[in-house]
């Protein structure tokens, strides 16, 4: 069974930074392209970024780009997301996703977490 597990989100300042890890079992984790996505209250679901099967190819949403990095180590099964610079409008439910696809798209992705939450304060 996959497992996909989000942590790391928390309430931080305006300007701060905050890394996000996630952890994917039950699958052979280098196979697959990892993203990030958020939503927002009231809002649709939106790519952050992902990253192919090594993290050599990277893909960012412009609102974070210059502020987010995504990353991966396939040897721990872990994906991370390092958020600096961080606004109010960053507010959301951050999930993690597995997928056989590559893009910002949720379609593109087939294990999803629970999410974990981030706060930003002004």
């Amino acid at each position: 069974q996959v497992q996909v597990v989000e942590s790391g989100g928390g309430l931080v300042q305006a300007g701060g930074s905050l890394r996000l890890s996630c952890t994917a079992s039950g699958l052979t984790f280098g196979n697959y392209a990892m993203g990030w996505f958020r939503q927002a209250p009231g809002k649709e679901r939106e790519g952050v970024s992902c990253a192919n099967w090594n993290g050599d190819s990277t893909y960012y949403t412009d609102p974070v780009k210059g502020r987010f990095t995504i990353s991966r180590d396939n040897a721990k099964n872990t994906l991370y997301l390092q958020m600096n610079s961080l606004k109010p409008e960053d507010t959301a439910m951050y999930y993690c996703a597995a997928g056989r696809g590559y893009g910002l798209g949720t379609e593109n992705f087939d294990y999803w977490g629970q999410g974990t939450q981030v706060t930003v304060s002004s």
